[in-house]
């Protein structure tokens, strides 16, 4: 009889785990645990802007990213993680607006730190993400943004040529948002 329930309570977690998964080495989109942006956005005029952001770090293929080496043209930071349920939904928004402005800004994702590399991955495979992502395992992104991103998930954060903080979006950003941010960067840059 008790093998039959501690059985029966196997098959129920089982079953329960296999529901927090979409198949694909992804959890299931969750709004638990994090707080969801709200889609407030500041956009800061090329003569005030002040915060210059700094950072490196490896990505999930291995690869190094440092924004220094970035510069000369905007850049694009998303900060996200594989089960925030609007990062999901911004995924291929980003990724459209990476390909539009190829060549003219860089995308870098920055996971917060509670994706492994194999998440990432498959969140990068699932969803057509082209542009890297820093692991921020040890936080030294986020201590970098310190002051600048907004405590929600997804942010966006768009840097002039400078490395300058030229704008900050929390919550999933639409295409028309984030070229509106991306140019409003590019116009206040030094000839």
């Amino acid at each position: 009889m008790r093998a039959r329930s501690l059985a029966a309570a196997a098959v129920a977690v089982v079953a329960l785990l296999a529901g927090c998964s979409g198949g694909d080495g992804l959890p299931a989109s969750s709004s638990v645990g994090y707080v969801e942006g709200d889609g407030t956005f500041t956009e800061i005029p090329a003569a005030e802007r002040t915060t210059t952001v700094t950072f490196a770090g490896r990505t999930a293929e291995g690869d190094d990213v440092d924004l220094a080496a970035l510069r000369g043209k905007p850049v694009v930071l998303n900060l996200w993680f594989a089960d925030c349920a609007p990062c999901r939904e911004e995924a291929p928004v980003l990724e459209r607006v990476a390909q539009e402005y190829a060549g003219r800004a860089s995308f870098v994702g920055v996971n917060t730190g509670r994706d492994d590399a194999d998440r990432v991955l498959a969140f990068q495979q699932r969803f057509g993400v082209t542009y890297p992502s820093v692991l921020d395992d040890d936080g030294a992104a986020l201590l970098a943004l310190r002051g600048v991103a907004p405590r929600a998930t997804p942010t966006t954060i768009v840097l002039d040529a400078r490395g300058l903080v030229a704008a900050q979006y929390a919550g999933a950003i639409d295409e028309t948002t984030l070229s509106d941010l991306i140019d409003g960067a590019a116009a206040g840059a030094p000839a």
